[in-house]
Parts: C-alpha cells; structure tokens; sequence
C-alpha cells in the first residue's frame, strides 16, 4: 500500500528549513520512539549539510525498552549524531536536550554566540509538547491531528539559547510503503492520505508475530501466540470488533469502526509498550524501496530518451 501526504504548507516549510538553517548550530530531529526509522526524515541531511544533529527517540515510555536501546545505538554510531530517549511531557529528561546541544556544539555560549538551535519532526511526533515543556509555558500550539503547526516559532529557552520550531514536515515521496503505513499508523499523516482498514490490517499483522502477548490482552482474546500468528489479519480485526462491540443494525460489523478503535489504542499506548521496526528490518525496508526508485527512475530515463530519438 502506497501511502504519500506532501500538502502544500509543506513545501514552505522545506523552504523556511533550508533557509532558517543557514544560521543553525545544532539540528534536532524528533522521532517516534515506535518507528524510529520510518519517521527520520530523508530530507534532512540534504537540508542540514554537516551540521551536528540530535536524534531524540520521542514517547519512549510507549516504546519497546529494548529496541529503544537498539535505536539509540544505531544512531549514535552515526558521525556528528548524538541520540537520546525520552518522554516530551517530562521536565527532567527533557532538559538532557539542552546539555546534549552544548556538547555538539561547545563554542556556542553566552550572549556573543548564543546556541541557535532547530527542532524538526513529522506531523504528531510531539514537537510542541516538547517545546512547552522545556519553556514552562504553552507557547506552542499541539493536537492529536497531523499539522496542527503551521508556522516558525522562535522560543527563547535561556538567555544565551534560542530554539526555532518548524511545522511537522514529511517528505515529497515516500519510497519505503512499510514507512507509509507505519506513519499513519501514528497520525502523522493526513486522514485523507490512506484507508485505515488497511492501516490496520498491516498494523496487526504486524503485532500479531511480535507483540502476540499485548495484543491478545488487550482485546481479551483467548488465542495461544502460535494461534494468534496462524489467524488471518481481516479475522483478527473481525474478532476485535466483536469484542469491542463494533457493529451495525441486524449485527453487521462496522469494520471503520473497528480499525478506529485499533489506531486509537495504539497511539495511545493501550496496547503496552510496542515498537513496529528493529534497525535490521527498517535497513532491508530501505535498501528495497531505494532499489525499486532506482529502476523506477531508470524506466523514467529511457521513456524519455525514446522519446528524444523518435522526434
């Protein structure tokens, strides 16, 4: 399943990137803690150059401790990239983000060379509650839906440390459909963009091989793990609807219904603690979806000489 969301305030928003990053000393990318991979923006080293970047592991408490520990390696073995977990709406562990700034850039101090720091992130990973709770004040506006930024904000965290804060942004063309589906899955992508039937059909297919314990005492399903991995996706969600009374008049099934409340329990965390890639799987995802770009654009390349040589 193809899922793509690009609308049109987000090509501003590459804009006022690439030109705000112009005067930027450190970039921090906030990822979802559950799909660490799929919400990385690919845009971002081309827009950011060689510019030190914090990659923050967002809603760690809704995360699988244990792939989060993986994450964390994984990017921190990465050149001029530090990373750190945490739980935007605690004060304490959000304040590692200013420490882990000035250690990538320890020149930036005091009010000659204050540190100029940019946040980015996809739609809903929790800019703004981020923000709110490093600033003590509600000065940026957050939502449950996709978008709810649509400007720039500069904040003053201290005297000497100035943080700008930029609209959830994707990317025009998402080549890996695992990353696709694993965005909607976490709201980061317009409601419009994919069916969530489908959504949650992957979601749970998903699950059901590596979460089979959360998923069946979530819905109170009396299935061994084995049974649970051998039971079809549109039986899985059939069951689920039963159980949680999603139906019609004479007892249809309200299947919309049922994929709602899916999604609803997993960006809440009610299924427990869940992460929906390992850095192997995301590696493999990639290296697919880039091969496939490739000969897409090769066949791109071709039409076009024909083309040139038939006129």
């Amino acid at each position: 399943m193809a899922i793509q969301w690009f609308p049109g305030h987000m090509h501003l928003t590459r804009q006022a990137i690439a030109e705000r990053v112009k005067s930027i000393d450190v970039v921090i990318e906030l990822l979802d803690a559950r799909l660490p991979g799929s919400s990385s923006n690919p845009l971002l080293a081309e827009l950011a150059g060689h510019r030190p970047t914090l990659k923050v592991l967002n809603k760690q408490d809704l995360a699988d401790p244990v792939r989060t520990d993986a994450w964390l390696a994984w990017y921190g073995a990465q050149a001029d990239t530090r990373s750190i977990a945490l739980d935007a709406s605690e004060r304490a562990p959000a304040r590692r983000l200013v420490d882990a700034c000035r250690e990538l850039a320890p020149l930036r101090r005091g009010l000659s060379r204050p540190m100029r720091v940019l946040i980015v992130g996809v739609p809903n990973v929790g800019k703004s509650t981020l923000i709110n709770t490093l600033s003590r004040k509600s000065q940026a506006k957050t939502g449950d839906e996709a978008g709810v930024t649509r400007q720039e904000q500069r904040i003053v965290l201290d005297d000497d440390f100035y943080l700008w804060d930029t609209p959830g942004m994707l990317w025009p063309r998402i080549i890996v459909p695992e990353s696709g589906v694993r965005l909607a899955a976490s709201g980061a992508v317009g409601r419009n963009a994919y069916d969530e039937q489908e959504v949650v059909l992957d979601l749970l297919a998903y699950l059901k091989i590596h979460y089979s314990k959360e998923l069946a005492a979530r819905y109170d399903i009396a299935l061994t793990a084995i049974e649970l991995r051998e039971t079809h996706d549109d039986a899985l969600l059939e069951l689920i609807a039963r159980r949680r009374g999603a139906l019609m008049a004479g007892g249809r099934l309200d299947w919309q219904k049922a994929a709602e409340i899916v999604l609803t329990d997993f960006r809440g965390g009610s299924m427990g603690r869940t992460t929906l890639e390992t850095p192997g799987e995301y590696a493999l995802w990639l290296a697919a979806g880039q091969a496939k770009d490739a000969e897409r654009a090769a066949r791109r390349k071709a039409a076009h000489e024909g083309r040139k040589r038939t006129r």
